[in-house]
């Protein structure tokens, strides 16, 4: 998405420094900001299209700061943090995070989690139909097929791998995936998560035990595949 304004939030000017250039190159227009406050403010003002938020800001816990920012903005946020524990990243996509990426980190592998999170938010309204790798998702009818083959999956199941595909390409954590579908009094359940997770790709993947459409993130949750 040339031209989509990106804004930058975190207090190391190295970053910014590295990012920056290579952004503008890619044809992003960027703007910074040194902590929470500023941010939120850029936020109220200019409305950025994307924002990269690092969570170890000097007025603010990180964590905080995502919270307050989805108040402002359904915009997309990739947390960029060196902070590696699993609760972290957990916690953080349970905020709001449509991505997390640890420091350090490539900038190949940044600037394609930054277009798969700009196309899924370039529509505002949620397609009637999902294609994914040889996947055809008819949410109004429900109905799945592959590759022009109708499959049988229950209602949870379908229920299960819409809300992952309207994801396509973030990680989404367990206890967000559970309490969507499920609802809160199973969004501890892991295990029957898992074990859905299982039929499901039991379904619609070509090699099961080598699943390519829905992949998981270690410590944190699942990944549908995002090759549009």
């Amino acid at each position: 998405m040339k031209g989509a304004k990106i804004l930058i939030v975190d207090d190391e000017p190295q970053i910014l420094r590295v990012l920056r250039p290579a952004l503008t190159a890619s044809g992003y227009d960027v703007v910074g900001a040194a902590t929470a406050t500023e941010a939120l403010g850029a936020l109220r003002d200019g409305m950025p299209d994307l924002v990269i938020l690092d969570l170890g800001l000097p007025d603010m816990d990180g964590k905080e700061a995502l919270r307050k920012m989805r108040v402002l903005t359904n915009r997309p946020i990739i947390v960029l943090s060196a902070r590696d524990r699993e609760s972290e990243k957990v916690m953080a996509l349970d905020l709001g995070a449509d991505d997390y990426i640890e420091k350090p980190f490539g900038m190949d592998e940044l600037l394609a989690r930054m277009r798969a999170a700009l196309r899924h938010a370039k529509s505002a309204a949620e397609p009637e139909r999902i294609r994914i790798d040889g996947l055809t998702i008819d949410i109004g009818k429900r109905l799945v097929q592959k590759r022009g083959e109708t499959l049988k999956l229950t209602p949870k199941e379908f229920d299960l791998l819409v809300f992952l595909a309207r994801r396509a390409g973030r990680p989404v954590s367990h206890r967000e995936i559970l309490k969507a579908v499920w609802g809160p009094a199973h969004e501890n359940d892991s295990q029957y998560l898992r074990v859905f997770v299982g039929q499901l790709r039991g379904k619609i993947e070509d090699d099961p035990a080598n699943p390519r459409l829905l992949t998981t993130e270690p410590g944190v949750g699942y990944r549908c595949c995002d090759n549009a």
